[in-house]
């Protein structure tokens, strides 16, 4: 079957290996950084110490990315992968050792932040040896709507853990979960052979994130997925306040939360099922318009209805993401494509962490709802700004 549609992806056995274990990954980083988080602040009492098990898992990603995301070319996709979970679980099972300082916790959670993006982009790199390219952005979709999902059955899954076992059994739980995820993919995919890279890891990975910033039509498209995701997140970032401001509970916390994501999900599954890959390049920045300008709403304070019903809407034009993983794969050449892969996850994993911290910077200045307006507005405006480049007289092209 051909692989223009979901069905067809999902037909190829090496993906459905990489779909497994991706949900498996998910389960088990989500499960590490609930249980810390709640572990760190009944032994310290610290806030800030226990927020710091979310964000070290995101932090090091850059450190990892410039490097050793050589790696995920230097050596074969499969290799990689499997490594780097290893090392993820075993960071895991060292932390599920009882009485082990919450420092060389924290310390730990760099570790696994550091090899995440080797591991995303030898993921990456795998799948575009996997599927073609008319599947890639089909399959790099798949991928991320399974992660999204399982990040928030994730949460449920950690709850339950903590409910039923003590930290280091769910520590050893999440651990096994990693390993198991790293045993799909060894005896699941095929090895395939690493590319020349030439110089050590650290300066070839360098080298690479250098010439992938340098090149114009390469930075367009990771500054296209960068900076509107950091600007996406910040209704995320003050659901708290939001709902405050709205007289609403945490039903109306939760709601707000779980909009954005739910019409991203629905937005990537109708942008993959219903359009074709030359109307998803024609459509990118107008649907990427669309998941922000409905944002400029909120200058209006809506009513927690049509504040719901906004962010769900406006997240609908994230399919724009289908036609950029179509530019990215195009854009990045094959001999560093691990690296550019490495880079690209890193970078944004970062923005949307700098997109949460900005929006509560801001919001200590401004009333949340208008913040979420100058997101829509700051949102268009970057769309507008690093999508010009693939702007032709037939809608949306290939950078040159």
């Amino acid at each position: 079957m051909s692989e223009s549609s979901f069905r067809g992806v999902s037909r190829v056995p090496e993906f459905r290996v990489l779909f497994v274990a991706e949900i498996l990954s998910i389960l088990s980083l989500v499960a590490v950084q609930i249980t810390l988080s709640v572990l760190i602040f009944d032994r310290t009492g610290s806030p800030l110490l226990s927020s710091l098990a979310f964000a070290l898992g995101f932090l090091p990603h850059l450190l990892g990315a410039s490097l050793l995301s050589s790696a995920a070319d230097r050596f074969p996709a499969r290799t990689v992968m499997v490594a780097t979970q290893l090392v993820s679980g075993a960071v895991m099972a060292c932390m599920a050792i009882p009485g082990t300082p919450v420092p060389v916790m924290l310390m730990l959670l760099v570790v696994s932040g550091t090899v995440a993006p080797v591991y995303s982009g030898a993921r990456s790199t795998a799948l575009a040896d996997v599927l073609t390219p008319e599947g890639f952005p089909l399959g790099r979709s798949l991928l991320r709507i399974a992660a999204q999902t399982a990040q928030i059955g994730g949460f449920s899954f950690g709850g339950a853990l903590m409910l039923a076992a003590s930290p280091p059994v769910a520590l050893s739980i999440a651990a096994a979960l990693m390993v198991f995820s790293a045993l799909v993919v060894g005896l699941g995919t095929v090895r395939r052979p690493g590319r020349e890279v030439s110089g050590g890891l650290v300066a070839s990975s360098l080298s690479g994130t250098f010439r992938a910033l340098r090149a114009p039509g390469l930075r367009a498209v990771l500054l296209l997925s960068w900076v509107p995701a950091a600007l996406f997140v910040w209704p995320e970032a003050l659901a708290a306040p939001l709902a405050s401001s709205m007289g609403g509970g945490p039903m109306l916390v939760a709601l707000l939360l779980t909009a954005g994501p739910v019409g991203t999900v629905v937005g990537e599954v109708a942008a993959g099922a219903l359009l074709d890959a030359e109307a998803r390049r024609r459509w990118m920045l107008p649907l990427a318009f669309v998941a922000f300008l409905p944002m400029t709403l909120f200058v209006l304070e809506p009513g927690p209805a049509v504040a719901v019903a906004v962010l769900a809407l406006g997240a609908l034009g994230w399919g724009y993401t289908l036609a950029l993983d179509a530019l990215l794969l195009a854009e990045a050449p094959e001999e560093t494509r691990g690296r550019v892969f490495s880079l690209g996850s890193a970078g944004l994993m970062i923005s949307q962490g700098a997109g949460f911290a900005l929006a509560g910077a801001m919001a200590e200045f401004l009333p949340a709802h208008l913040v979420v307006a100058l997101a829509g507005v700051g949102g268009a405006v970057s769309v507008a700004v690093f999508g010009r480049r693939f702007v032709g007289r037939r809608g949306v092209r290939t950078a040159i």
